[in-house]
């Protein structure tokens, strides 16, 4: 295969993703992968802060851990001030994102939750990206005003065959369109599938790739599956880091200006998987500052959040592997680059 003549994003038929996918061409892809996006982003890694405020969750899905049927989670919530004061320590650490995230738990009602959006807002000179489930139209309109740059609403597939199987009782359609309703209100928009799921052919996910890409999305993220021992999926295999990998060097082709995290789900499975990752078209690492008393609780996935060093111990360990390869840390707010947005800072 030839290398690109631009930086303009790359049409692969399904036919040429599921080639990808097989790993014929894993040289070609991971050098271009690795190659746009160095000229997209120019050797820097976006560091965001992730608050994980609540582990309670209402829907039963058949690959998570948090799933309302497993009983044998240590259930917790954050208070204000708890939330307040992880976002404090990310931003005296001049990290220029903060991640608001949870299971799908309604006891924080929308205003709450629009009170601490503009709580930070006043006191964080901070980006803020909600990922906070299926929420109603109103609350994400509200949210939005309040000053929530950014939304992330992850599908895990949109095959709805699929969809249906990992996740009963959810709404296919309703969740797309709110996904594409969280578009439509000026959010920074991301979305993601799990690759490896039961059931998830190459059909499945080359598809899946293609309809990600089509949405022209500012942030897309993939990670392989993992078994959870407490979940109906427990017996599965987990996925393959070579398979995400080629999956987010597929994605950085077709869609340069996106932010593509290297999700933490990679380290479970191999060591160093999540910074190799930043070599094959990622550019965004994740660093959990949920409070140690309950940081081990948010347990998705085996191995999630296991980490015993101290967070600025994690951070500096993180700064370390990126520079290793010759890659920048940057603590910027580090907005997509695919659409234009007005700062709600």
């Amino acid at each position: 295969m030839s290398a690109p003549s631009s930086l303009l994003a790359a049409k692969f038929s399904q036919q040429q993703i599921i080639e990808f996918l097989s790993g014929k061409h894993d040289e070609w892809l991971f050098d271009q992968a690795k190659y746009v996006t160095q000229q997209v982003f120019n050797n820097q890694v976006y560091i965001r802060g992730i608050v994980e405020f609540s582990n309670h969750c209402r829907n039963n899905c058949h690959y998570c851990g948090l799933r309302s049927g497993n009983r044998q989670v240590s259930r917790y919530r954050l208070t204000d001030v708890e939330i307040l004061d992880a976002v404090s320590d990310i931003a005296q650490l001049g990290i220029g994102t903060v991640v608001l995230q949870s299971g799908d738990d309604w006891q924080y009602s929308a205003e709450k939750i629009a009170k601490l959006i503009e709580k930070i807002k006043q006191d964080f000179d901070i980006a803020i990206t909600l990922s906070l489930g299926d929420r109603k139209h109103h609350e994400l309109k509200l949210w939005r005003a309040a000053g929530a740059d950014r939304y992330l609403l992850k599908m895990e597939s949109f095959n709805q065959s699929l969809f249906n199987q990992c996740r009963p009782h959810s709404d296919f359609n309703e969740r797309l369109a709110r996904l594409k309703y969280i578009q439509s209100l000026g959010y920074q928009t991301g979305s993601g599938v799990i690759t490896d799921l039961p059931g998830m052919t190459d059909e499945i996910l080359a598809a899946d790739i293609i309809t990600l890409s089509n949405m022209a999305l500012d942030m897309l993220a993939c990670g392989p599956f993992i078994a959870h021992p407490q979940t109906p999926f427990a017996q599965h295999a987990n996925g393959d880091v070579l398979r995400s990998h080629r999956v987010s060097a597929i994605l950085r082709l077709m869609n340069p200006g996106a932010n593509i995290p290297a999700t933490s789900s990679l380290a479970v499975l191999q060591p160093n998987a999540r910074e190799l990752a930043l070599m094959r078209g990622c550019n965004v690492i994740m660093p959990s500052f949920t409070p140690a008393g309950v940081y081990h609780n948010y347990n998705i996935y085996p191995g999630k959040n296991a980490a015993t060093k101290q967070v600025t111990q994690r951070v500096a360990s993180i700064f370390e592997q990126i520079q290793h390869h010759g890659l920048q840390p940057n603590l910027s707010r580090g907005d997509s680059k695919r659409n234009h947005y007005v700062s709600r800072c």
